[in-house]
Parts: structure tokens; C-alpha cells; sequence
């Protein structure tokens, strides 16, 4: 296996998924700039991910056109997404302080923005997933694995990124 530097980043997404401890770690000292950009591109593949549902649901209701929808969906996830990833890193790290655990504020930006990118993949396969099938058990399925998988990696990178303060 070749050293965590010089992996791409898809091959660190997918590691994410099972050792998201170790490439958290390995990424630790990445640049303010570098953690915008993997937000961002986090993002871009969440609005990606929308856009066979939207396209579903505006053929099931055209009195909302797609590209009213994917305007909606634009502001939001590409403009209101990111202030509030900025917000939820900085109220984690606050309230890391009334624990033994200290985890500082890019610490905390980074497991976030690590795990929203680390879970596109599975994103968008909720994505297709509700734009072809529809609600029903595959949705359901898939939200959960993509939840589970959200919530699994910004864990394992909170651990692997949080201090001990004695």
C-alpha cells in the first residue's frame, strides 16, 4: 500500500469507508484553502446527487420546472451548506471543551468536511436510487447506509483528531 500522501483522493474515499481513522490522521495539517476545496467539491457532488430526483419530481409535477428545483437546490447546497458545515465544526469544537476530549477548530472542520466528501459516493447512489425507483425500501436503505456511513466516518475522525486535556 503506498504512503497516505500520495494517494489520490478517491482512493482515500473509498479507504474511508473501512480505516477512516487512518486517513484522517493522514490528512491531518491539510491547508484552511485545501479543506474549502474538499467542502466544496463535497457539495458539488450533493447537488449532483439531487438532480435525477428533482428531474422525478418535476415530471410528476411540472407545475415546478427542473430548473426551478436545481436553483432551489443550487442556493442551498452550494451557499446555505457550507456557512452552516462552517457552524456545526465550530459548535463541535466548542462543545468538545466541556469533555476531556479537546478537538481544535480545523480538527474539527476537517473530520466534517472529510466525511460530507468520504459519503458522496453513496450520495449519489441516493440519488439515482430516488430518481429511478422512487420512494420505497431502496431509498430507505440507502439513506440509511448513506447515514450510517456520514456518521460512521465524522466520528472516526473526530477520534482519531481529538486531544486529551487532563
Amino acid at each position: 500500500m503506498s504512503h497516505p500522501r500520495r494517494q489520490g483522493m478517491a482512493a482515500r474515499v473509498v479507504q474511508s469507508w473501512w480505516a477512516p481513522r487512518r486517513v484522517v490522521r493522514g490528512l491531518q495539517g491539510m491547508p484552511d484553502r485545501v479543506m474549502l476545496v474538499v467542502l466544496m467539491l463535497a457539495m458539488l457532488f450533493m447537488l449532483v446527487a439531487q438532480a435525477p430526483i428533482h428531474a422525478r419530481a418535476a415530471a410528476l409535477d411540472p407545475s415546478r420546472p427542473f430548473e426551478a428545483r436545481m436553483g432551489g437546490a443550487l442556493i442551498a447546497v452550494m451557499f446555505m451548506m457550507p456557512l452552516l458545515a462552517y457552524a456545526v465544526a465550530a459548535l463541535v469544537s466548542l462543545f468538545s471543551r466541556a469533555t476531556p476530549w479537546r478537538l481544535a477548530p480545523e480538527a474539527s472542520r476537517l473530520a466534517l468536511f472529510w466525511a460530507l466528501l468520504a459519503v458522496a459516493p453513496a450520495m449519489l447512489l441516493r440519488g439515482l436510487v430516488g430518481g429511478f425507483i422512487g420512494e420505497g425500501p431502496a431509498l430507505v436503505v440507502t439513506d440509511i447506509v448513506a447515514g450510517s456511513g456520514f456518521f460512521f466516518i465524522w466520528g472516526a475522525g473526530i477520534a482519531a483528531l481529538a486531544r486529551r486535556v487532563r
